[in-house]
């Protein structure tokens, strides 16, 4: 019979640190938007697919904060873990990070059927910061990693529709304010796990939805789906169409024959089945496939080059294998949203499982369509399409089951809006007990229509952004906090004057004016008043330095934060000795980190020292929060040494271009 247990997984590991507490104005500025389409390539795509590229893009990650706390070293780690098995398959299940599946082991075989990271190491690669490779992940909200990526989901027991245990995983994403869950079913004697998502707009308004699902395989594969073409998306940012399996005089279905890291987004045909797999030498590996809403599928990798490898040790350690994913989505590509009507729903069914095929067919380098027809027809063998669809069909009732035992405890952000609208979504509670410390103002505000002010001085809490919150805010009393989450609801909204208005009349009346500052010097900078912009900063520094009361956790975190953005808008109007003093107002263990230390060296330049600054980066460090597809490494190295090489250690480039190499 199918089981389900808690166990603990320790291996080497990074702790998530705190979260940023400085509220997110910039404009999201993400590697994955496209460049707009010229009109050429518009005529060369479907209507549906040029239409849901220009459908509500997000622009800000408000009201999530950024998740950058996170460093380089390593110890021992306990993750809760929940554990779904029966005779075929062992699956295990990360509720506390994003509801991660981190295994998907095959009993029989003794095979890992996904790439298993040996280590937890954040990177910067989520809408919101931190994101973990290998597994299998679920990405709902916008273009991009998820912001649960490592964040805690619900999770509980409930009556499959076998009549066995499945596990409910469910949040509320709050990007786009949507509740959703994924049931995860191991029949009994089942070879492949069934997963069932649903994503439900509970608004009377329609939501732009995002969703897909991202297996992380071993790189050493041919990767195979059926269909003749591919929209290709690199880190040029342009989408065009080209040619599967090859493309430029190489075969793109081996990740390795790639230099440079990219997407391709198959073009399947409507009506033929939906798979994805990735096979070794042997003709065996993972497959996937689901029901039709599900219709896009996409092969990501890395590929051979330098800055690929060097990304590929940036996420494990040296050793380990590299990786590609194999994903599934709603749309064509991942630069787009899908509209999801007031009250409506989207449901599907996945299922990952075993493939074994014959390894001549499927590594045919003058038939592609040999290929694609041996693994159709070895999955209908071992999964029928009619299987999955009835599967579904028996699931789908069940998805409105109560869960039983609770296996872990996601936010409070849910049950706050079941407060505020009464709505109780079925099969997924959001229970008044997971209300907490952050939900306690939104909470007072909801019930008495005044948000209360902090007992102590620090930072100000997350901020709701949607429009009901915002209204409620409006008719507040003019109280400083309140106008200080008003403006950066506003912002949020695009009101930008009304937000520097409502930041200005609570500066008048707080007892701390650093987060107001801040925020006018966000506001300031993006309307291009930079000196005005590094005044606010510095100012707002030199208040926090005033209020700060001791060196825990939460005032070395906040004061690590406004610093350097103080020493950034510093440095752009070229004033370098006000930002060394705010330099020397960082704390000890803040100037040591990997970020600060390219920042000193940044520094060092300004004050006309290239000699110190090249003497950072020799003596070495590491940008723990370096974004996806950042350049700054490859740039600064440019100022500090010109016209020498890029060392490999800070080499991240994943484009094409005259960035060189010296090996070391």
């Amino acid at each position: 019979m199918t089981v389900v247990r808690r166990e603990v997984l320790t291996l080497p590991g990074a702790a998530l640190g705190p979260v940023n507490p400085l509220p997110p104005l910039r404009p999201l500025a993400d590697v994955h938007q496209s460049h707009e389409p010229d009109e050429r390539a518009k005529k060369d795509m479907p209507l549906d697919m040029a239409r849901q590229l220009g459908h509500q893009p997000l622009r800000s990650v408000l009201p999530e904060r950024i998740r950058d706390g996170y460093g380089r070293e390593r110890a021992p780690l306990d993750l809760d873990t929940v554990v779904i098995e029966n005779d075929r398959l062992r699956v295990t299940v990360l509720p506390g990070l994003g509801g991660r599946i981190a295994s998907l082991f095959h009993k029989p075989t003794g095979r890992e059927l996904l790439h298993r990271n040996p280590v937890f190491q954040p990177a910067a690669f989520a809408l919101n910061g931190a994101w973990f490779s290998g597994g299998i992940e679920w990405n709902i909200g916008a273009t991009g990693h998820s912001t649960l990526s490592c964040a805690p989901l619900h999770a509980a027991r409930v009556t499959a529709p076998d009549g066995t245990e499945m596990v409910r995983l469910w949040e509320w994403e709050r990007l786009r304010d949507l509740p959703f869950q994924v049931d995860l079913w191991l029949p009994d004697g089942s070879d492949f796990l069934y997963v069932g998502v649903r994503v439900r707009n509970p608004h009377e308004k329609p939501a732009p939805v995002y969703w897909w699902s991202n297996t992380a395989v071993p790189e050493e594969r041919r990767v195979l789906a059926p269909a003749r073409e591919a929209w290709h998306f690199g880190y040029e940012r342009e989408l065009r169409r080209v040619p599967v399996p090859e493309y430029g005089g190489t075969d793109r279905t081996y990740p390795l024959n790639s230099e440079f890291a990219a997407d391709y987004f198959y073009e399947i045909e409507d009506g033929r089945r939906r798979w994805i797999t990735a096979l070794d030498d042997a003709g065996q590996g993972l497959v996937h496939t689901s029901t039709d809403v599900l219709r896009g599928r996409k092969l990501f990798l890395w590929g051979s080059g330098s800055s690929g490898r060097r990304w590929q040790e940036w996420l494990t350690e040296p050793g380990t294998g590299g990786y590609a994913e194999i994903q599934a989505g709603l749309a064509r590509t991942q630069l787009e949203h899908v509209r999801l009507e007031p009250e409506g729903e989207f449901s599907w069914l996945e299922a990952y499982g075993p493939l074994e095929t014959d390894a001549a067919a499927v590594h045919a380098a003058d038939d592609w369509d040999a290929a694609v027809h041996e693994v159709e027809r070895r999955l209908e063998q071992a999964l029928p399409r009619a299987r999955v669809e009835a599967a579904y069909e028996e699931w789908r009732p069940h998805a409105d089951t109560e869960p039983g035992q609770r296996l872990a405890v996601g936010s409070g952000w849910g049950a706050l809006e079941v407060l505020r609208t009464g709505w109780k979504p079925a099969g997924t509670p959001f229970d008044e007990s997971t209300l907490g410390e952050e939900q306690a103002p939104w909470r007072e505000l909801l019930e008495t229509g005044v948000f209360p002010e902090p007992r102590r001085v620090g930072a100000p809490g997350p901020t709701l952004t949607a429009r009901a919150w915002r209204n409620m805010l409006e008719t507040a009393p003019a109280r400083p906090l309140s106008e200080y989450h008003l403006g950066v609801a506003q912002w949020h909204a695009g009101d930008r004057a009304q937000a520097v208005r409502s930041w200005e009349r609570g500066l008048e009346l707080a007892a701390s004016d650093w987060p107001f500052l801040r925020c006018l010097a966000v506001a300031d900078a993006t309307d291009d008043h930079l000196e005005r912009a590094a005044d606010r900063y510095a100012d707002a520094f030199d208040d926090l330095c005033a209020e700060r009361r001791d060196t825990g956790e939460a005032w070395v975190t906040v004061t690590a934060a406004l610093g350097r953005e103080a020493i950034e808008a510093l440095l752009a109007v070229g004033r370098p000795a006000q930002a060394r003093q705010v330099w020397d107002g960082l704390h000890a263990a803040t100037r040591a980190r990997g970020r600060f230390r390219l920042l000193e060296a940044h520094l060092l330049l300004a004050e006309g020292d290239a000699a110190a600054a090249r003497s950072v980066f020799e003596s070495g460090f590491e940008v723990a929060d370096l974004r996806e597809g950042a350049e700054v490494l490859g740039e600064m190295w440019a100022r500090v040494a010109p016209g020498e090489p890029v060392p490999a250690r800070y080499d991240f480039r994943m484009r094409p271009g005259p960035a060189v190499r010296d090996g070391s």
